[in-house]
C-alpha cells in the first residue's frame, strides 16, 4: 500500500532576472529542419550528445570536442526522450510516434531492438541493480519497466494521471516520477515494480521536469504550467523551496562540480541556482535563446548545451561556460 508524506513549503522566492552570468563559447550548426528539438543526454567519456529532434524523427549524435554532428540515427518516429546508459554502452530513445523504446549501439549508430511501451513514451530512466529501463508514459498515467537483458516490457506501473519525467535515485534505488496531474512524485520500489510513497507537491502545476542529485538527495521539480521550481528532500519527503523560475521549464541539469542548476524554459528564458549541500539559492533568470527548453551540461568543463529550434532560419547548438 503506498504511504502519502506530506509536504510543506519552506520557503519561496523568486531569482534576479536580467542577465545571465553565461559567455555563449559558440553556436554550433545541427541537422535537419527547424523543427522541435526534445531531451539530451552526453556521455563523458566519448565526448558524445545525444539530442533528440523530435520534429525530424531523429537522434542527433554531436561530438563536444570537434563541435561537429557525427551523425543522425534517424526512424524513431517523434523522439522525446533519449539517455544514455554507460552501465550498458547504449543509448535509449522513446518514439512517441510508435508507442516504444529504440535501443540504439553507440558503436554502430544503428537500432538493435525495438520494444513496446505505454501510451506517449517521455522520460527514461535506468535501474542498475535490476537491469530496467523506466519510461513515462505520458497520456498513459503509467510507467513502463523494461528488462534490458531480454528487451521485453515486464511491467506497467500505475501512476494516476498523467506523468511527467522518471528519475533513479541512486542513494535509495528506487524510481521516483512525476505525477502531473495529482500533484506529486511518485516512489516506485524496483524489486517489486510497486508504487510505495506519494509526496504531494504544494502549489505544482503540471510537475513536468525532474532531476535528483545523489549528494544532497533533493528532488528538483520543474513546473511548466506556473513556472516553478520546487525542490524535496527526498529523505524526510517534504518541500524545501518554492522558486519562481523561466517561464513553461522543461528539461532540467546540474554540473555537480560547479553546484550549478539550469532550469530550461520553452519562453527561451533560462534559470540559474547555486546549490551547496541543502541550501539553494537563484542567481538569475534571463533571455538564452529561442525555445530553449533543452539543457545538458558537461561537468569537466562546466560547458552547457541548449539546442535551438531556430537562429537565422537554422537550427544551432548554442554553447555556453559560466562567466569567469
Amino acid at each position: 500500500m503506498a504511504l502519502l508524506a506530506m509536504a510543506t513549503t519552506v520557503a519561496c522566492s523568486s531569482p534576479a532576472t536580467g542577465h545571465l552570468p553565461l559567455t555563449t563559447v559558440a553556436d554550433a550548426p545541427l541537422t535537419g529542419g527547424t523543427t522541435r528539438w526534445d531531451y539530451a543526454s552526453f556521455d563523458p567519456a566519448m565526448h558524445r550528445l545525444y539530442l533528440a529532434h523530435l520534429g525530424d524523427s531523429v537522434v542527433t549524435v554531436f561530438d563536444t570536442q570537434t563541435q561537429k554532428v557525427v551523425a543522425d540515427v534517424s526512424n524513431i518516429s517523434h523522439v522525446h526522450g533519449v539517455l544514455f546508459v554507460p552501465e550498458l554502452g547504449r543509448v535509449y530513445a522513446s518514439a512517441t510516434g510508435t508507442n516504444e523504446v529504440v535501443a540504439i549501439d553507440p558503436a554502430t549508430l544503428k537500432i538493435t531492438a525495438r520494444v513496446p511501451a505505454g501510451d506517449y513514451p517521455d522520460g527514461m530512466a535506468y535501474a542498475p541493480e535490476v537491469h530496467k529501463l523506466y519510461v513515462s508514459d505520458e497520456h498513459g498515467g503509467t510507467d513502463t519497466a523494461i528488462d534490458v537483458r531480454t528487451n521485453t516490457r515486464v511491467a506497467s506501473i500505475p501512476l494516476g494521471g498523467e506523468v511527467g519525467n522518471t528519475q533513479y535515485d541512486p542513494v535509495s534505488h528506487h524510481i521516483f516520477a512525476n505525477a502531473q496531474t495529482r500533484k506529486q512524485l511518485v516512489e516506485i520500489d524496483p524489486a517489486s515494480d510497486k508504487v510505495i510513497s506519494r509526496t504531494d507537491l504544494p502549489g505544482a502545476e503540471g510537475n513536468h521536469g525532474l532531476y535528483i542529485d545523489p549528494a544532497t538527495h533533493l528532488a528538483f521539480i520543474a513546473c511548466e504550467d506556473n513556472h516553478k521550481l520546487i525542490v524535496v528532500n527526498l529523505t524526510e519527503k517534504r518541500v524545501l523551496f518554492t522558486f519562481d523560475v523561466a517561464k513553461d521549464p522543461d528539461v532540467l541539469a546540474f554540473d555537480r562540480a560547479l553546484g550549478w542548476l539550469y532550469v530550461a524554459g520553452e519562453s527561451g528564458e533560462v534559470s540559474v541556482f547555486n546549490v551547496q549541500g541543502q541550501t539553494v539559492s537563484p542567481v538569475a533568470t534571463g533571455m538564452l535563446g529561442p525555445n530553449a527548453h533543452v539543457v545538458a551540461v558537461d561537468e569537466a568543463t562546466h560547458r552547457a548545451y541548449f539546442p535551438l529550434k531556430s537562429l537565422a532560419g537554422k537550427p544551432i547548438l548554442r554553447i555556453t561556460e559560466p562567466q569567469r
